[in-house]
């Protein structure tokens, strides 16, 4: 890069943009290839005359001892000694450890994320851990590239859908509670939340009855009032909450206590953890304070019903109600309380919300309030938004009661993993079959999850993640069991190889080379993916890392190889995709396993 810069001054030109690096469409053009489209415009010159003079510059310093260089049109590309780079990953993996592929691309920076926010009415689904498996993958990411990263979880513990599970539960509860009944209290409260929406569906199949010669727009109308009359208690239930109403608050207390344990619980099952907690219960006052300070200022308005308002026609949509016209908050109004208050706790470069795709809309009017408002660390908020996990049978509906429950589905896939162990009869390999289950599957789970790129609907399929062959998580974890077996038998015999260097010219066979390039890539895989916010960049390379070496290993002997200095080349070179799998589990979520 310094290189890069030398010559865009030498030509006037001013800041350029970091280097990237892409891999030529055939093997004889390269391995690397350096594309120079980029400083063209700044240093007022074809891209094919950078690349040219690109290289002359590095020949003259001798900067490339690993490679040749080639000029092909616009690029410089690189064909890389695979002896010599080996040598050189050698050294530095082994040397840098657990910390080799970090980088400082976001050194000095200060990252807040938000991720998982449950609400306090239902337990984590399947939508959940595509969230907690992106936010924990994407603050690994930021953070092997140098930023200090804040962990944030809002918990959605306040409004009119909480209140609907309070008011289902003092309906039809009968005074039974977690302890009475067994259950998860996340578990419990979600039930009561699944029965408020069969008293909608009850109030809106009697209305229908009622109209028997209702048509279409009769029935719809129909539909909206019996919404309308199931809601009017639970809002009613919402304005006392709000008024302070001591019998409601308690509730609301005791219920979400129920639901805040459950969660606890599953978060640690699934190894998700947060460097702090923000509720809306104690944010939602300052949004409102928020909203009427955009009143004061002109920039936002009260409506003809009195609800306070935004004209968002200068960013192409429409008008939005920022506190009803009863004065309750909605999700925007404690948004806006919840951005100012993080920033006064700490004061943030920039911040990421995980969030679904189907809140773009929110988010863009959530941006826009905080801008209007005066906050100038607005233009430093992200939407990182994934698509929606559905079912092979479908989409999944809380209220409807037909989502995929985290914790069963965690449960369900160590149960198969489990039974695996048993068919293959490795149960005396293991210290504990219990707990090598639950990391299969917490492996199998967070890496069918992040495979796909993050803006991408995905199916899931239980069955299908859970394999021990093909792209999964289990089979990554099994290539790293097979090395770590290996290796345990080398260190039996290593004194008979003592004082026998490692010689990277030995790897010789494709396998090796492409081995040694994968290994090379890790650390431009973790920052092209830290800048992305997408772990699906490193699941791909680890899929390719394990199948190559899936493959070396199956043709060609280690141990027991041609000469003394083959097998410590080998060795040393199983050493070097061990420590990089390893590197790269601890980023998306999977657990290394010495054994399976």
């Amino acid at each position: 890069m310094d290189v890069l810069s030398s010559m865009a001054a030498d030509k006037g030109a001013g800041e350029i943009p970091e280097i990237t690096v892409g891999k030529p469409p055939k093997a004889e053009q390269g391995d690397l290839a350096f594309p120079m489209f980029a400083y063209a415009k700044a240093m007022k010159c074809a891209p094919a005359g950078i690349a040219a003079d690109l290289k002359a510059r590095l020949e003259l310093r001798g900067d490339l001892p690993m490679g040749r260089m080639l000029v092909l049109g616009p690029y410089l590309n690189v064909k890389l000694d695979s002896g010599a780079l080996a040598d050189r990953l050698h050294d530095v993996v082994l040397a840098q450890g657990d910390d080799y592929g970090k980088g400082d691309a976001m050194a000095g920076r200060r990252i807040m994320i938000e991720f998982s926010c449950p609400n306090t009415n239902k337990p984590l689904h399947l939508g959940h851990m595509r969230n907690d498996s992106l936010g924990m993958a994407v603050t690994g990411l930021m953070k092997s590239q140098g930023a200090d990263v804040m962990k944030v979880n809002l918990i959605n513990n306040r409004g009119v859908h909480i209140c609907k599970s309070m008011w289902a539960y003092k309906t039809f509860g009968g005074g039974e509670t977690p302890e009475s009944t067994g259950e998860k209290g996340d578990h419990f409260v979600g039930r009561y939340y699944v029965r408020y929406a069969d008293y909608e569906k009850e109030c809106i199949k009697r209305l229908l009855e009622q109209h028997p010669e209702a048509d279409e727009k009769q029935k719809e109308a129909l539909k909206a009032q019996g919404e309308a009359e199931a809601n009017r208690e639970p809002q009613e239930m919402l304005v006392k909450w709000e008024q302070g109403d001591p019998e409601t608050v308690a509730l609301w207390r005791k219920m979400n206590d129920w639901t805040l344990e459950g969660l606890e619980r599953s978060y640690r099952d699934m190894g998700i953890s947060f460097d702090r907690f923000y509720y809306e219960s104690d944010t939602y006052k300052l949004g409102k304070s928020e909203v009427m300070k955009g009143l004061d200022m002109g920039v936002f308005f009260r409506a003809d019903d009195g609800s306070v308002q935004i004209d968002l026609e200068d960013i192409g949509l429409d008008r939005k109600v920022l506190l009803r016209k009863d004065g309750t908050s909605i999700y925007i109004t404690q948004d806006l309380g919840t951005a100012v208050s993080r920033h006064e706790d700490w004061p943030f470069d920039s911040m990421i919300y995980v969030v679904a795709s189907e809140q773009q809309y929110h988010f863009k009017v959530l941006f826009h309030c905080l801008k209007v408002l005066g906050y100038s660390w607005a233009d430093e908020l992200h939407h990182l938004s994934y698509g929606m996990v559905n079912l092979p049978s479908g989409r999944m509906k809380s209220r409807e009661g037909t989502v995929v429950d985290a914790d069963d589905l965690l449960a369900n896939l160590s149960a198969l993993a489990k039974d695996e162990i048993v068919k293959k009869e490795r149960e005396s390999a293991l210290e504990d079959v219990e707990r090598t289950s639950h990391d299969i599957a917490l492996g199998a789970l967070n890496y069918y999850l992040l495979q796909v790129t993050p803006d991408r609907d995905m199916i899931f399929n239980p069955a299908e993640s859970i394999s021990f062959n093909g792209n999964t998580g289990p089979y990554l974890q099994y290539m790293g069991a097979r090395i770590c077996s290996m290796l345990a038998k080398f260190d039996e015999v290593k004194e008979s190889y003592d004082g026998i260097p490692f010689d990277g010219s030995l790897l010789s066979t494709q396998d090796e080379q492409t081995l040694v390039k994968l290994i090379a890539l890790y650390p431009e895989t973790l920052r092209k993916a830290a800048m992305a916010y997408d772990p699906s960049e490193v699941c791909a390379l680890l899929y390719e890392i394990a199948k190559t070496f899936s493959h070396f290993y199956h043709d060609n002997q280690i141990l027991k190889a041609e000469t003394k200095e083959l097998v410590v080349a080998r060795v040393e070179l199983s050493r070097m995709v061990l420590q990089t799998l390893k590197n790269a589990f601890a980023i998306v979520g999977i657990p290394f396993l010495s054994a399976m």
